[in-house]
């Protein structure tokens, strides 16, 4: 499925590379970030069980040769970070060669999250690494589920920010900007992708990958309400001359056809013959989620 030469996931047999961990709502396996790395595939993800069960009790890091089957390489667990739970990580390979997981954490009690980072020479040592609290939010601001590249020694940053100034509405989400030079201190440059009123990304708009830097093309999850918290889809956004992230109008809402209809926290992987790969969850008929992969071009 393309638009205007987009590449875009799909919900047409896409591939289950991580099932959910059980059936029915709040089970999901997803909220992935990939990175491909000397020809082999490397995904993070969370595994989340219902509310009653845990949340996201663990966030896992995997490696397949052909980018469909994965083979776990090591797990984080929230109990060892004081999380109630976690969101969306992202894993990649440092300049330096070494490796670096960025995690979302929930603080317990609060609708409170905050990132930090491990730093580590393997994948596989990565649980053990030095640990570093890269933003940790305050007050009035929960940060997660952020979206991170690096090019030529150029950090960049695109993070999900919910306001937590009232209560019962720290659901609602943007998109801010950010730049680093280590990727561990950042500077925030404000907000570049907001909710548009009246319309089906209302309550929330979060990137959710980086399609292309030059021109800035993303993609993002929205919702409509509140009662649609957890149940996003998603769509494409372009950079105007001012930066600003603006929805397209030209471009389809990808919604799964099942239960809840949930396609979210899509992350685009670059293939060497120019195709590109996605992975997403995706919402099934017993109202699990799967993390699932397509190949698009």
């Amino acid at each position: 499925m393309t638009i205007l030469d987009t590449p875009l996931p799909t919900y047409d047999a896409p591939v289950v590379v991580v099932p959910a961990p059980g059936s029915g709502p709040g089970n999901w396996a997803g909220a992935a970030s990939a990175v491909l790395v000397d020809g082999v595939t490397y995904l993070t993800y969370r595994v989340r069980r219902p509310l009653a069960e845990g949340r996201g009790v663990s966030t896992v890091v995997a490696r397949a040769a052909d980018g469909i089957h994965f083979e776990p390489v090591c797990e984080v667990f929230r109990d060892d970070f004081g999380a109630e739970s976690f969101e969306r990580p992202v894993v990649l390979r440092r300049p330096d060669g070494g490796w670096r997981l960025y995690l979302s954490c929930a603080t317990p009690g609060s609708k409170h999250w905050w990132i930090e980072a491990l730093d580590a020479d393997t994948p596989e040592t990565l649980p053990q690494g030095r640990r570093t609290v890269v933003l940790p939010g305050d007050e009035a601001t929960a940060v997660k589920d952020p979206v991170i590249t690096e090019r030529d020694g150029r950090w960049e940053m695109w993070l999900c920010e919910h306001p937590l100034t009232e209560p019962g509405h720290e659901d609602r989400m943007s998109t801010a900007y950010l730049t680093s030079d280590d990727g561990l201190a950042w500077t925030r440059h404000g907000t570049v992708l907001r909710p548009t009123a009246g319309t089906w990304d209302a309550r929330g708009a979060r990137v959710t990958t980086v399609l292309s830097h030059d021109p800035l093309v993303v993609l993002y999850d929205g919702r409509p309400s509140a009662a649609d918290n957890w149940h996003e889809v998603t769509s494409v956004a372009r950079a105007g001359a001012d930066g600003v992230l603006v929805a397209d109008p030209d471009a389809p809402v990808l919604r799964s056809p099942d239960s809840d209809g949930a396609l979210r926290y899509a992350a685009a992987v670059p293939q060497p013959d120019g195709s590109t790969r996605f992975y997403y969850e995706l919402a099934r008929p017993d109202g699990a989620h799967d993390l699932v992969t397509s190949l698009a071009g």
